[in-house]
């Protein structure tokens, strides 16, 4: 939302630059990005060769299996970064759907940037990409692409019965399935997973005005 809000402001040079610059990578198809981060950050890949190349690092950083804060971080970092375009495309639609009487209200009333921005522009863009927040967030969930092309649910540990540190329950359902063929847990784990989803999504979006006041914004 900033990176929509920071393209789209009024005196901003190359928009349509700046706009296909973040937006390209959604011309890629994912597995092909997760595929080639895994190979860039292994310990001799080249973010690695890179590194020890500048003289910041004496040896290789094992980015995907290592310690299991270092493994989270990179892949929510590279998950952020694969969510970007697309939540650029539909904030920035938004935002050049807000009506300019709103804005020119607010500064006569003598509302500043910060003000208008928490009273119109936020209010505005939950109003209407909430169902796609909702469905973003059960997407990630059942992320299964991230985990399973970057780490694989590495670094593993004997403590969690085949799940690694990154692993998310629908890749643990994965190895239950097709490693162990512990077929009744998996089905346990799927089926609780469906209920938390739907309860929470569900609820959440009733909740909201998108639901209350779907032909109106206030």
């Amino acid at each position: 939302m900033i990176l929509a809000l920071m393209i789209n402001k009024k005196g901003i040079k190359l928009k349509a630059l700046w706009r296909t610059l973040f937006v390209i990578t959604v011309a890629v198809p994912q597995f092909v990005t997760l595929l080639l981060m895994n190979q860039m950050l292994q310990e001799d890949g080249a973010v690695n060769v890179l590194l020890i190349s500048l003289g910041i690092v004496d040896k290789g950083i094992k980015f995907l299996n290592s310690t299991p804060l270092i493994a989270r971080a990179t892949v929510i970092i590279i998950n952020c970064w694969i969510g970007i375009p697309y939540t650029i495309l539909i904030t920035s639609g938004i935002l050049m759907n807000i009506p300019a009487d709103l804005y020119e209200s607010a500064t006569i009333d003598g509302a500043g940037p910060v003000r208008s921005f928490f009273s119109i522009t936020l209010p505005y863009m939950l109003f209407v990409t909430t169902p796609y927040l909702i469905t973003n967030f059960i997407g990630n969930v059942n992320n299964f692409n991230v985990i399973y092309l970057l780490t694989n649910g590495a670094p593993m540990t004997e403590n969690l019965y085949q799940a690694g540190y990154t692993d998310l329950l629908v890749t643990w359902l994965f190895k239950l399935t097709m490693n162990s063929q512990d077929y009744n847990l998996a089905a346990a784990v799927g089926i609780l997973v469906f209920i938390v989803c739907a309860t929470l999504s569900l609820v959440t979006f009733n909740l909201t005005k998108s639901a209350k006041n779907e032909e109106e914004f206030s």
